[in-house]
């Protein structure tokens, strides 16, 4: 028996809007969409990454919304952060913190979706 992974479940205003994010600005590719007449439920995926987003009828509680200082709904391990911020520049991906080193030992960024759900895609310093 194993584990095969972990992926965060995002409640969002709309799937539509959500896969404009993720699908067509961050890359990432659509494996599950149901129902297909009209969807509420997609998980998206790149490579090891993988999210899943359901659009239920209430409004999403992203962290920033909650802490301040704990605002990352989903933390993405890259072995590249510096190559994947040139990736997404070219894709008009808009930052909400641009590349650095943070205070805590990281090297990456932040993306805010359209729902304000906050992901770092980085690594350790």
């Amino acid at each position: 028996m194993s584990i095969n992974g972990i992926m965060p479940f995002f409640i969002v205003t709309s799937i539509d809007a959500a896969l404009d994010v993720y699908r067509d600005r961050l890359g990432f590719e659509v494996v599950v969409l149901e129902p297909v007449d009209k969807p509420f439920l997609a998980i998206v995926q790149r490579e090891g990454a993988a999210i899943m987003l359901k659009e239920v009828g209430v409004a999403p509680l992203p962290n920033s919304k909650r802490h301040v200082d704990a605002r990352w709904d989903a933390y993405l391990d890259v072995s590249d952060p510096d190559a994947l911020a040139e990736e997404f520049q070219g894709r008009d991906v808009a930052f909400s913190e641009k590349l650095a080193d943070t205070h805590d030992g990281l090297r990456g960024f932040e993306v805010r979706d359209a729902d304000g759900y906050v992901l770092f895609f980085g690594r350790p310093r």
